[in-house]
């Protein structure tokens, strides 16, 4: 069980007054931490093969606070940062590696690419359905897939204080400009909005906008705040790891006071500001300033709501999500969504059967408070839209999927639930198959060509009827 820091009498908050300086570690200085030789020559071989395809970035208090080296590599946190030879297949591990030792960088580079446009670096329609238009022109850094919400990727927020091995961004971070979300431009960001009164809610994501320094992500928000045709916004999300890889942005860092006070500026405009916090692992709410970050975000009047997909040798335990979410409404955070890891990246090393992830759930779901049931899931965020998993029934003799949209491009079919072919090794939606005809409306594949495009781009709301 984590305790509450705060509550012991040891615990000095004095101490977050000294600023601590942030030390990124990448591939090209891992090697000089002492951490590097207590790797087995395996584990080391594998980082630097693995990471000339997928991005490995990571920080020193990650490595001295959150890692626990006489547990590597089993230890979960190890496993979410630092990149492992099976997250590539053995071909193309031993490729890359072979290219590497024979110093042939045009080859690398080349294999490098094939290897990443393998591993469907842009999931759910991300490049394709999810980017808006305006003039018949797309709008850079903008995705629009519900009605409600949009996604805006600042362009100085392109990177984070470390990378997860599991994340479905992974393409934002190697290099690849054509795979890239990215806009600086706050006139065209207040522009669509203007056009789109039916958003209230504004998503920065990225990377991670909270690498931002404050003075240019309050650039951002005043130009929302100030303007009286933007009023439908009503609530300013903000997606972060830094609440768990680096909460020191809202502590003790130069200009942490600066970011809470853009957050008390939103709350005072009437709107609501919710940190949607990336936790995967009870650790990472451990450590005195892990906690005191909670305490000074919620101070301004934000709330943080805590996500995270299932993934594989991090967290495939339903204690640990049980801590998890206790831990979180102990300390003021809201549960929010469980998710099934997305198929991108290194998705053979990570996903879960649909079947397991709900147990999983479900069990961790039953041992916590009415106040730890706010969290949904398990969701996949696919194509067509959240699909909510809601269990495993027999239905007219034979075994079936039973699930539902929590947000679905059409959005008539949202919270009606509907049927799925059981498949004891789906892990994603698009392996499975409607169980009668009354299901095929809930398939992609059986819409109209309309329903599959952007919000800005079609003369149909989303969710308007077909």
């Amino acid at each position: 069980m984590i305790q509450d820091k705060r509550t012991d009498p040891d615990f000095d908050l004095g101490s977050f007054d000294e600023p601590q300086r942030f030390k990124a570690v990448t591939r090209t200085n891992v090697a000089a931490t002492p951490e590097w030789e207590s790797l087995d020559p395996d584990l080391r071989e594998g980082l630097e093969v693995v990471s000339a395809v997928l991005p490995f970035r990571t920080n020193k208090y990650v490595m001295e606070e959150l890692i626990d080296w006489n547990a590597v590599p089993d230890d979960p946190i190890f496993r979410l940062t630092f990149p492992h030879r099976d997250m590539l297949s053995v071909e193309q591990f031993d490729r890359i590696k072979s290219l590497m030792a024979a110093g042939d960088k045009p080859q690398l580079d080349a294999a490098v690419r094939e290897i990443q446009l393998e591993l469907n670096p842009h999931p759910a329609g991300q490049m394709t359905h999810n980017v808006p238009t305006v003039n018949g022109e797309p709008v850079p850094g903008i995705q629009h897939k519900y009605d409600q919400t949009t996604l805006f990727f600042p362009a100085h927020g392109q990177t984070c204080h470390a990378y997860c091995t599991f994340c479905f961004r992974w393409a934002q971070f190697v290099g690849l400009d054509d795979m890239k979300f990215a806009n600086k431009d706050v006139d065209q960001l207040a522009g669509y909005l203007r056009e789109h009164p039916e958003i209230t809610d504004v998503l920065f994501t990225g990377g991670d906008p909270m690498v931002m320094k404050s003075k240019i992500f309050a650039r951002y928000i005043d130009r929302i705040l100030e303007d009286p045709d933007l009023a439908h916004v009503q609530t300013i999300r903000i997606g972060t790891k830094s609440v768990a890889y680096w909460p020191q942005r809202f502590v003790t860092d130069a200009d942490a006071e600066e970011m809470l006070d853009i957050f008390r500026r939103i709350i005072a405009s009437g709107r609501t500001v919710a940190i949607m916090g990336h936790y995967s692992h009870p650790v990472e709410l451990s450590t005195p300033i892990a906690q005191e970050a909670v305490r000074r975000i919620r101070g301004t009047g934000a709330n943080i709501r805590m996500q995270s997909p299932l993934i594989r040798h991090v967290n495939d335990d339903p204690e640990i999500w049980t801590e998890l979410w206790n831990t979180g409404v102990r300390l003021g955070c809201i549960p929010y969504y469980f998710f099934v890891e997305r198929d991108t990246g290194a998705r053979g090393y990570f996903e879960t059967p649909l079947e397991q992830c709900h147990q999983i759930f479900a069990e961790a779901f039953q041992k916590v408070s009415g106040l730890g049931r706010t969290v949904r899931g398990p969701s996949m965020s696919a194509f067509p839209g959240k699909v909510h998993i809601l269990g495993v029934r027999d239905v007219g003799g034979e075994k079936a999927f039973v699930l539902e949209y929590l947000q679905c491009r059409r959005g008539e079919l949202v919270r009606r639930p509907f049927f799925a072919k059981f498949d004891p090794k789906a892990t994603w939606f698009d392996m499975l198959e409607p169980l009668t005809d009354a299901d095929k409306p809930f398939f992609p594949g059986y819409w109209p060509d309309a329903m599959d495009e952007t919000p800005g781009t079609v003369p149909l709301t989303v969710g308007a009827a077909t």
